[in-house]
């Protein structure tokens, strides 16, 4: 692992959401999947454990919307829920987690119909699918997953309008989707050695640096702690920004507080005001509700299709993980 490895992975980003894109329609990854329902789920189970199990959650919370009974849960939960024909279990692999993801699907072999997407389709988490969905994201030097993230989020998004969940952007065409993400994410790396430097300034802290996102994308925000974490090894936590006046607000009182805003919550404007009455500051990535720019913002990073949800969810998290490599390669470890 090294932060040059990392940028290697990030510079791979838009060759690889096309190289998704260009599977379609050839290849259904869910073709096998009336095969396994008798009906509509009852129930959907999503297991996955650090950024995966965010990525559930944003899948699950989709399918609520459209009524089904959906839920995500660490993989690493001793809680059974019972198990049946009518329940659809879905379990995500980015690479790591793989003991524990093993552990829960071993429940539900034979019990319940099993989904599993994963990195490696030769990983012995395949083994328990009776539907396996390879990532597709090619391998990834720096062992962080960044793009099996992305096109983890990517699938969980289509197996969701499979499955009758509602589009909350463009990613009802899904080739469509990974274009323009990838099209957004080729502007972010270009644009990088523009803002970079910028965002380094603003964001370096004594105290670390905190990922705030919208209650829709808290996945963004988890997913730059996590590579923040095990990259450059930074004290990096994330908060909903809705939740933010009520919680981390406190910690900017008493710290030097610097955060990534992922911008798009009708709770944006409070949060800066909050925020700058406590002398803290941040940078935004995207526009605001009802704005192009939030007031209070030193830089505001923008990129195109930054104004889609969806497109928001599979290229925002590289702010974060480019920060991350560029912090890394300066901290020389």
């Amino acid at each position: 692992m090294t932060a040059e490895a990392l940028s290697a992975d990030l510079a791979g980003m838009p060759a690889a959401l096309n190289a998704l894109a260009d599977r379609f329609p050839r290849w259904d990854p869910y073709a096998a999947l009336p095969a396994l329902l008798d009906d509509e789920p009852a129930s959907v189970r999503f297991l996955g454990i650090g950024a995966a199990r965010r990525v559930c959650e944003t899948a699950a919370a989709r399918l609520r919307r459209a009524g089904i009974g959906a839920y995500a849960e660490s993989s690493s939960s001793a809680e059974d829920p019972p198990a049946g024909t009518e329940t659809l279990v879905v379990g995500v692999s980015l690479g790591g987690g793989q003991r524990e993801l093993c552990t829960v699907l071993d429940r539900y072999v034979g019990r319940s119909p099993v989904v599993v997407l994963a990195a490696d389709p030769d990983a012995v988490v395949a083994r328990y699918a009776d539907l396996l969905v390879p990532l597709h994201a090619g391998e990834e030097a720096s062992g962080l997953g960044c793009r099996a993230y992305q096109h983890a989020t990517a699938l969980l998004l289509l197996l969701g309008h499979r499955l009758g969940a509602p589009a909350a952007g463009a990613s009802r065409n899904l080739p469509s989707l990974l274009r323009r993400a990838a099209n957004a994410a080729r502007a972010l790396l270009e644009g990088a050695p523009e803002w970079l430097p910028r965002a380094d300034e603003v964001l370096r802290s004594p105290d670390g640096i905190h990922l705030v996102a919208p209650a829709e994308r808290t996945a963004s925000a988890f997913q730059g702690v996590q590579v923040l974490r095990k990259g450059p090894v930074v004290v990096a936590h994330s908060c909903e920004t809705g939740e933010w006046s009520h919680s981390d607000r406190y910690l900017a009182a008493v710290t030097d507080y610097r955060a990534l805003l992922f911008a798009g919550s009708s709770y944006d404007e409070r949060f800066a005001e909050h925020l700058l009455q406590l002398r803290g500051r941040f940078v935004a990535v995207g526009p605001t509700p009802g704005r192009e720019r939030l007031p209070g913002a030193e830089l505001v990073v923008r990129y195109p299709g930054d104004g889609d949800p969806d497109v928001s969810l599979l290229a925002e998290p590289l702010v974060a993980e480019l920060l991350a490599a560029h912090w890394w390669r300066l901290s020389g470890r």
